[in-house]
């Protein structure tokens, strides 16, 4: 399978790592369709999208039809199974439950010139959300992204995916969607759908952020429409790295990181780091056995080829290190309780840190409760996956007395003669003025 073991002590270890972290430059072919396609969007409206979902998606659809009717998402519920309702509302209460515990407060307080301040969060009112569809449906991703926006209140939320030649959208996705809440639904995909989220047209009114995963053409789309509108992360192809000790089940670490390649796009980013050359062997030949057994084989064959690393390292620190080198979107540690402690501590760019050898990160991918939407390509050096807050807004509020001004004074003078803006000055002496005159 082409899986090679890279030493930590090697002389090169360290560069050999960052090169296969590396975020290639967008291709400049993605970035001039994606702009062609975003400037058609905004110009011609609807009569673009329509053009863009024949030639693109492969249906011919009036502006009117690529909503999908309320009806058939209730119609996409009743397909669903007894058990597959109560999976989904299941999933649905714990990411609710855990994203319940972010909900940010509104506060108000003194400050030292005893003035009123604080802070006031706010739903944004609109937002859009992109689900792939791509060779499954992501339903998953339906809870993981709508669920925060319900709780945070947001009033407006239209979901954007992708529909198969004929113009359908699976039932599951259907069903999902309506067992979400979700009212506003369009098929329509790709970079088409983030200029439509953008811009509006028509028939679609523009949103204010948008969230969600998708391709190269979609993320490159999300970057150039940013400033327009907001976007959160950008999240590319899944990663995963387990860190494991002489506890760790090798059958249960190659299980765990054949399903995260198992994502589809080829892109995928797979890593083991442990201090035993055997164990990394065991799991290396348990990967080989298990990959013979599914369905998707193919494709997660090329992941293990050109997009997995197993990494030996001579003790826990350095354990750490590559962790805080690579930023994992998904870190298991198939390690003893004490040592989770310490990582947990010392490890501190990872998307989703999951905890001993009785949680895989399928846990993350669908129930668990915090949104798998996660920072991908290093960037969980400075971003966090997808919370509650993403979905809000906050202002700060300042209330001043006489009393309150009066101590505030003499730094307005200072810092308004510092910086040579007599205008700011003034704006604060003009109300003593009559003061002075009495």
């Amino acid at each position: 399978m082409g899986m090679k073991t890279y030493k930590y002590t090697s002389r090169q270890f360290k560069q050999r790592l960052l090169s296969f972290m590396e975020v290639r430059n967008q291709d400049p072919k993605v970035v001039q369709i994606v702009s062609d396609i975003l400037q058609s969007v905004r110009e011609r409206g609807d009569a673009a999208v329509t053009e863009l979902t024949k030639r693109l998606d492969g249906f011919q659809s009036s502006a009117v039809d690529l909503q999908i009717a309320p009806e058939a998402l209730s119609i996409g519920a009743r397909s669903l199974s007894k058990t597959d309702k109560a999976s989904i509302r299941d999933a649905i209460a714990c990411v609710r439950a855990f994203h319940k515990e972010g909900l940010p407060r509104n506060w108000t307080g003194r400050n030292p010139h005893g003035a009123t301040v604080g802070e006031r969060w706010y739903p944004i009112q609109r937002v859009g959300i992109y689900i792939p569809a791509g060779n499954v449906p992501l339903v998953s991703t339906v809870v993981m992204t709508v669920t925060l926006a319900q709780l945070a209140g947001v009033p407006e939320i239209a979901v954007f995916t992708p529909a198969g030649k004929s113009g359908e959208i699976s039932p599951q996705m259907l069903g999902g969607l309506h067992l979400c809440g979700v009212r506003e639904v369009y098929r329509i995909g790709g970079a088409q759908a983030i200029a439509c989220m953008a811009y509006g047209t028509e028939s679609i009114a523009p949103v204010c952020k948008i969230m969600g995963p998708g391709n190269a053409y979609v993320a490159e789309a999300q970057r150039q429409v940013f400033g327009s509108v907001g976007i959160d992360l950008i999240p590319g192809p899944s990663e995963a790295m387990a860190i494991a000790d002489a506890s760790a089940h090798p059958e249960w670490l190659a299980a765990d990181l054949l399903a995260q390649a198992e994502h589809g796009s080829g892109k995928e980013k797979i890593f083991l780091v442990s201090s035993d050359a055997e164990q990394i062997q065991a799991v290396k030949a348990a990967m080989k056995q298990q990959l013979a057994q599914l369905k998707h084989a193919e494709a997660i064959r090329r992941v293990l080829a050109e997009g997995t690393m197993l990494i030996e390292v001579p003790s826990v620190e350095a354990a750490i290190e590559v962790a805080n080198l690579v930023a994992p979107e998904h870190l298991e540690l198939h390690v003893d309780r004490s040592l989770q402690t310490r990582m947990i501590r010392e490890i501190h760019t990872a998307g989703a840190i999951l905890c001993g050898h009785e949680t895989p990160t399928v846990l993350g991918d669908f129930t668990a409760g915090p949104s798998h939407t996660l920072p991908t390509n290093r960037t969980g050096r400075f971003f966090s996956g997808l919370k509650i807050t993403d979905f809000m807004r906050r202002s700060s509020i300042v209330r001043y007395n006489r009393s309150a001004l009066k101590k505030a004074r003499p730094v307005i003078e200072t810092f308004s003669r510092l910086e040579d803006l007599d205008a700011h000055g003034r704006s604060m002496e003009i109300r003593f003025d009559s003061e002075s005159t009495q």
